[in-house]
C-alpha cells in the first residue's frame, strides 16, 4: 500500500507527477473522478518510462466528500494537483472546486494523518494585480478583487489563501507547502491537448495568426513536477511558497514563435510573426532564487521546453 497520494492524476501536470514518482520506485495512489479515466492515466505514466504497477487509483470528486477518507488511508504525503483549469462564464464553476476541493483535501488529509501536503497553486495567485514595478517573488499576492481580475488567477489566489487559513485554523500537525509555477509547458504524456498545450496548437496550425500582446514566464512540466517532489522532502520548505520559473527572463507569445520558428523549420512555417498592436511591454521579473538555492531545483531553458512542447504533440499526432 502506498502512503503517497497524488490529486487529479490524469491531467497535465499530474501525469507527469505520477511518472516522476513511478521511476523513483515509488508507489503511488491518485484520484481521478471516474474510474472511466484509469486506462488512460496508465497509458500516460508508461508513455513517460514509467512502469504502472505501482500505480493505484481511486475515485474521488473535489466537490463530493465521498472517497477521500478512503483515498488518503495511510498516506502520509499529499500532492494536491486537481484544479479544474477553465474560464467558464459562471465563476462558480471554477472556484468552488477550487477553494472548497483545496480545504476538503487538506481536511481529510489531516484526519489521515498526514506529514505534509505539497498544494499546486500558480503565479496566478501572486503577479496578477497591477504594482508599479513588475519584480516579483513569493511575499507577492494577487488581490482578488482586483478589477476585471479573470476567474482562474481569481480561484487560484482564493484556493491558496484557503488552504494556508486552514492549515493554521485547523490544520493540526500536517504542513502545507506551495508550489507556484508561471505558464506551464513542456512534453504531454495525456492523448490530449490540454492546459496550456492549445498555445502551441494554436501557432503550429495557424490559428493564431497574430500574436497576442503580453509577456509572462514559463516553466516545464517536468520541472515543476520535479520541484514538488523536491519540496515534499525538504524538512526546511515546511510552510513556504515556491516560484516554479524556467531557466532564462520571462517571454512573450512572439517570441515563442520566433523560437519555434528558428528551432524546427518546416514544422513552425504557420506560426505568427507579427504581435498584436499596442503599448510596449513592461519588463517582468519573477524570482526563482527560493527554490534554487534552498531546494537545489534546477530548470531547464525555457527554449528547450518550447520546442519539446512542440515535438511532443507532433510525435503524439496531437497536431492535427
Amino acid at each position: 500500500m502506498s502512503d503517497v497520494l497524488v490529486t487529479g492524476g490524469s491531467g497535465y501536470l499530474g501525469t507527469w507527477l505520477l511518472t516522476s514518482l513511478l521511476r523513483d520506485g515509488t508507489a503511488v495512489r491518485t484520484t481521478v473522478r471516474s474510474l472511466a479515466g484509469e486506462t488512460g492515466v496508465r497509458e500516460a505514466v508508461r508513455r513517460g518510462g514509467a512502469d504502472d504497477a505501482g500505480l493505484e487509483v481511486v475515485v474521488a470528486d473535489l466537490l463530493s466528500d465521498d472517497g477521500w477518507a478512503d483515498a488518503m488511508k495511510g498516506c502520509s504525503q499529499v500532492y494536491h494537483v486537481a484544479t479544474p483549469m477553465i474560464q467558464p462564464q459562471d465563476p462558480d464553476e471554477v472556484l468552488l472546486p477550487a477553494r472548497d476541493g483545496t480545504t476538503r483535501v487538506l481536511r481529510s488529509a489531516r484526519d489521515a494523518g498526514a506529514r505534509r501536503v505539497v498544494l499546486t497553486s500558480s503565479f496566478a495567485a501572486i503577479g496578477y494585480s497591477p504594482k508599479p514595478i513588475r519584480d516579483y517573488t513569493e511575499a507577492d499576492w494577487t488581490d482578488p478583487d482586483t478589477p476585471g481580475l479573470p476567474a482562474y488567477p481569481r480561484a487560484k489566489v482564493i484556493q491558496e489563501r484557503a488552504a494556508w487559513d486552514f492549515i493554521e485554523r485547523e490544520g493540526g500537525h500536517t504542513e502545507l507547502v506551495s508550489i507556484n509555477p508561471t505558464f506551464i509547458l513542456g512534453p504531454a504524456l495525456t492523448a490530449q491537448v490540454r492546459s496550456s498545450l492549445p498555445l502551441i496548437t494554436a501557432m503550429l496550425s495557424g490559428a493564431m495568426s497574430v500574436a497576442p500582446r503580453q509577456r509572462f514566464g514559463i516553466a516545464d512540466v517536468r520541472d515543476v513536477a520535479d520541484l514538488h517532489i523536491k519540496a515534499m522532502a525538504a524538512p526546511q520548505a515546511a510552510g513556504k511558497r515556491y516560484l516554479a520559473l524556467a531557466d532564462g527572463p520571462t517571454t512573450t507569445y512572439l517570441g515563442i514563435a520566433q523560437t519555434l520558428r528558428d528551432r524546427l523549420g518546416p514544422l513552425a512555417e504557420r506560426v505568427p510573426t507579427e504581435q498584436a498592436p499596442g503599448d510596449e511591454l513592461p519588463e517582468l521579473v519573477i524570482h526563482n532564487d527560493r527554490a534554487r538555492d534552498e531546494l537545489g531545483w534546477r530548470p531547464r531553458p525555457a527554449d528547450t521546453t518550447i520546442v519539446e512542447t512542440a515535438e511532443s504533440l507532433r510525435d503524439l499526432g496531437l497536431l492535427g
